[in-house]
């Protein structure tokens, strides 16, 4: 396709887009009890993502982020074998953070909708149209 440098900059945007999603799947995961740092990445996939949708280094800098906003604490527990870990948990005002999230991504859901059927609309008349764009 031409135009790489574009391209590339557009799939950067659209993992942006993607990291910045994270947030609230991790806040979704800790609402259910808190939970390590490699767990949360691990559960991730629980939300669709085909593969880890990012690195390790990536959701502990949202979950410090998120921490230092007061929507999320942490602590060091003990493990059974191995040194201690931080857990996280979801605090109240996270839990109302959450819930702005859910509304918000409600309403990003209805305008996904709106556009793909418009954009399917609009692919059929082109193409009972015989024109190929």
């Amino acid at each position: 396709m031409p135009g790489g440098r574009r391209r590339r900059g557009a799939h950067n945007r659209c993992e942006r887009r993607i990291t910045r999603f994270l947030e609230p799947c991790l806040l979704l995961l800790l609402h259910g009890g808190e939970s390590h740092g490699y767990e949360l990445l691990d559960n991730l996939g629980r939300f669709g993502f085909s593969e880890n949708p990012a690195d390790s280094s990536t959701i502990y800098r949202i979950l410090r982020s998120l921490e230092d906003r007061g929507f999320v604490t942490s602590r060091w527990a003990e493990g059974d074998s191995g040194p201690a870990r931080r857990v996280y948990s979801l605090s109240p005002a996270g839990d109302g953070y959450l819930h702005l999230w859910v509304g918000d991504l409600e309403e990003t859901d209805r305008i996904l909708h709106l556009f793909f059927s418009e954009y399917r609309n609009h692919m059929e008349l082109h193409h009972n149209s015989g024109k190929d764009t």
